[in-house]
């Protein structure tokens, strides 16, 4: 897609980038069926399983928590939103290391650092030290994502680039469906505490194998550690119009995926459905169709451009909340199927036209949309939970309903910015 035909900017700031080129023969970067590629994408898409399954251990089992602890869902909440909390606050900081000491070394050290933790984990004396654990074991995680998605816009060529991304955004699927579907089982039978360690065991294997398997760098340029120039980047991708609209996307849809999955548990568990700890966690296996969405999305941008997959995306979501509100379990599955295609689909759009447009300083660009995003599942981890204390299932999917209205109206806004660029263009 060009930017005439997306409203994409080709600046950073004011300054004027040169385009990447796609000719084979001048671009040494890795392409599906290359040399390197397989395990580049096998090796990110463990780390992706490794982020997730580690970073939402907890959210299958807020029952198991609350009745343990004694505390209501919105308490419970806080192990969920303290790890993403903690991502949120340190993925700037950990992208900027990673502008200095490279993609590879950031990203083998925060997961060290938080398969670490997660052994831990399980042997927390009481809820509050239990969320700081968490709030440790996202920050460490933070240097993940900004730094995969870095080092794809800096190994891979362009053209791939969706496509690249969508698989590691499909890692964070599996992760997130198999932690939570390992969780309720192993919970149903041994205990909470059992089953994120069992979670952190699993974390180490795809830690190693990443390690052994991802390619080193052949295209990284250190930069530097000076705050000066690190906040000069981050001013310059903030004033970008279309990066400030892909965050604030980011972070919506979000904000209904961390509300729906962090109270859905307690829904399920409670009348009409009275289902066992185990069979919830099961349900998780939607996830599998969030595997299918992300990896699927740089073919519905070539079909529909970003907006129309982002459209397709919202009202998709959109759907899915409305049907997950009748009293019948099929339905509820149903509408959470609904859900997860649509929030994969419109993370991986979002996240690679950030890293797309991102010219300079990609790992800022890209921890800014990576904190953005991790704000929103906090917020709609404590706020999503909050509405169902007070109001029930119907007041979680008011929540989610009104942050798909707020990606809807960016992504008009988006449109209308496209057009008045290409009326000035056109006199």
């Amino acid at each position: 897609m060009s930017p005439a035909s997306t409203g994409a900017s080709t600046t950073v700031g004011a300054a004027a980038t040169v385009p990447f080129s796609d000719t084979p023969a001048a671009d040494s970067r890795m392409t599906p069926g290359g040399p390197g590629y397989r395990r580049m994408s096998l090796a990110l898409f463990l780390a992706g399983v490794a982020t997730f399954a580690l970073l939402y251990s907890t959210q299958a089992l807020l029952p198991l928590i609350s009745g343990e602890y004694g505390v209501a869902a919105s308490e419970a909440s806080w192990t969920v939103a303290a790890a993403t909390g903690g991502l949120a606050l340190f993925v700037l900081p950990m992208s900027a290391l990673s502008e200095r000491f490279g993609r590879r070394t950031v990203m083998t050290g925060s997961l060290a650092v938080a398969v670490t933790v997660g052994l831990l984990v399980p042997f927390a004396p009481s809820l509050g030290a239990l969320v700081v654990l968490r709030a440790v074991q996202g920050a460490a995680l933070a240097g993940l994502p900004a730094s995969a998605q870095a080092y794809l816009a800096e190994e891979v060529r362009p053209k791939a680039l969706v496509t690249a991304i969508g698989l590691f955004v499909a890692g964070n699927s599996v992760g997130g469906m198999s932690g939570r579907v390992i969780t309720g089982w192993v919970a149903q039978e041994w205990g909470w505490r059992v089953a994120v360690g069992v979670i952190g065991v699993i974390a180490v294997g795809c830690a190693v194998a990443f390690r052994l398997l991802l390619p080193a760098p052949r295209h990284f340029t250190a930069g530097s550690l000076r705050p000066r120039i690190l906040l000069g980047t981050v001013r310059d991708h903030l004033a970008n119009p279309l990066l400030r609209r892909l965050y604030a996307i980011g972070a919506l849809f979000m904000t209904v995926f961390g509300g729906v999955y962090t109270v859905i548990g307690y829904r399920l568990t409670g009348a009409p459905f009275g289902l066992p700890q185990g069979v919830i966690g099961s349900i998780f296996l939607v996830y599998l169709v969030g595997t299918v969405s992300a990896s699927t999305a740089g073919r519905l941008v070539g079909r529909l451009g970003r907006r129309g997959a982002l459209y397709l995306a919202g009202g998709t979501t959109a759907a899915g909340l409305l049907l997950s509100l009748a009293p019948v379990l099929p339905l509820v599955l149903l509408g959470l199927v609904l859900i997860t295609a649509g929030f994969f689909a419109g993370h991986a759009v979002a996240s690679s036209a950030v890293s797309k447009t991102a010219t300079q300083g990609r790992a800022q660009a890209s921890a800014l949309y990576q904190s953005m995003y991790y704000i929103g599942s906090s917020v709609g981890s404590t706020v999503g939970a909050t509405a169902f204390h007070a109001a029930g299932w119907s007041g979680t999917v008011e929540v989610g309903l009104l942050a798909v209205v707020g990606v809807v109206t960016i992504t008009v806004l988006g449109s209308v910015a496209a057009r008045r660029t290409l009326v000035a263009h056109a006199h």
